[in-house]
């Protein structure tokens, strides 16, 4: 585990004692979750065999790996995070899968010297989470070679995805909801395009290009009604609100009633499906 300190201390304390465990023990739901958007991106991207790429807030690895497929044995992909629980399932997960052109970084990608230089620099979901993007995404440049790709995917605003809408304001009739600033770092703190092509400029791309992705979303993967109910209650907004507000167990069982009425009738054999909304955003290296 990296030392907590840095710009970004909070992020890293938080995803070594909060967010990263939970993720690792929800990970086959996330990942069925995310897999499609983490896809449009790595498409984008336009992934050669023989490539170097650079996995920007890797979580728990299977991004990486297949990354590492696409680019084949005389390619390379490098997983940093600054997560210890999920870097250990990621390697975990890549020596299971014998990934041998994979290595993982417990590193800030925003302040840490990366091994470079990269052909292409990826990220699903990673790198809404730096107290300062321009120059996280100025250090990461550097890791890049002159020319290189960027294509990353992050979620447009919280009111444009209704499958985190929907058990936020349900939270939100029990607890008080946190008004944070919108960019501040978190899911939403790159939801801005304009932000977004004025952060990227200024750490050293040009080309950048906001690809709106709007698509009904498993959420949960496609599990039960009731189990769908159960992971928005452990991870995403609603959670940390209720996390926030210390909510009492017998509290949470009334959101949870609350929250089942609400996503019910977005349940069909699929599992839940409700609106997601993203930018696939695409950009190179000047």
């Amino acid at each position: 585990m990296i030392t907590i300190s840095g710009p970004n201390a909070d992020q890293i304390q938080y995803w070594n004692e909060v967010g990263g465990p939970k993720w690792v023990s929800l990970h086959d739901v996330i990942s069925a979750q995310l897999r499609p958007l983490g896809a449009l991106a790595m498409d984008r991207a336009g992934i050669a065999a023989g490539e170097r790429v650079l996995d920007v807030g890797c979580g728990i690895g299977d991004t990486t790996i297949e990354l590492g497929r696409r680019v084949g044995p005389s390619g390379a992909v490098v997983g940093v995070d600054v997560s210890a629980p999920m870097l250990d399932r990621a390697r975990a997960a890549a020596q299971a899968a014998g990934a041998a052109n994979v290595a993982f970084e417990d590193a800030d990608a925003q302040t840490a010297a990366l091994p470079g230089p990269f052909d292409v620099l990826y990220s699903r979901f990673g790198v809404m989470f730096f107290a300062d993007p321009a120059a996280a995404f100025a250090n990461l440049r550097k890791a890049l070679r002159r020319g290189a790709r960027l294509a990353f995917v992050c979620w447009r605003s919280l009111q444009e995805n209704p499958w985190l809408l929907v058990p936020t304001q349900t939270a939100g009739r029990h607890v008080p909801l946190p008004q944070a600033d919108p960019h501040a770092p978190g899911p939403f703190a790159l939801a801005d395009a304009a932000r977004v092509g004025d952060v990227l400029s200024r750490a050293g791309f040009v080309r950048v290009h906001c690809e709106p992705i709007d698509q009904e979303l498993s959420v949960a993967g496609g599990r039960s009604l009731d189990e769908t109910v159960d992971f928005l209650l452990k991870m995403g907004p609603a959670s940390a609100a209720l996390r926030e507000a210390n909510a009492a167990p017998e509290l949470v069982e009334r959101v949870r009633a609350d929250l089942r009425e609400a996503i019910a009738p977005h349940a069909g054999p699929e599992g839940v499906r409700m609106g997601s909304a993203v930018w696939v955003v695409t950009a190179a290296a000047e």
